[in-house]
């Protein structure tokens, strides 16, 4: 997957504490949180387990999405979660190939 913008929300596991964020490169962006190298919320709860991304084609787009998906209640994101990957699987792998 070369760059590209994309809007994204990590877990700490099934049902867990969440964080929707947005990056232009999504695999160097994931492997900062998987191996903690910033410290911050994602690396104080542990959350590091990719569970929705979605690309983009302008940054400007990833970013207006990521604002309107932080807006929503706790039970939209997990709707939104769970319409593409209903288990909750780490989806790391998927995305680096």
């Amino acid at each position: 997957m070369d760059k590209q913008p994309a809007t994204y929300i990590l877990a700490s596991g099934r049902n867990g504490t969440l964080y929707v964020g947005v990056t232009s490169d999504l695999i160097a962006r994931m492997w900062q949180h998987r191996e903690h190298v910033v410290e911050g919320f994602t690396s104080k709860y542990g959350v590091d387990k990719l569970v929705w991304y979605e690309l983009h084609g302008t940054m400007e787009a990833a970013i207006t999405r990521e604002k309107r998906v932080k807006k929503w209640n706790r039970d939209w994101k997990i709707r939104l979660i769970e319409e593409r990957n209903p288990y909750w699987n780490d989806l790391w792998a998927e995305v680096i190939g």
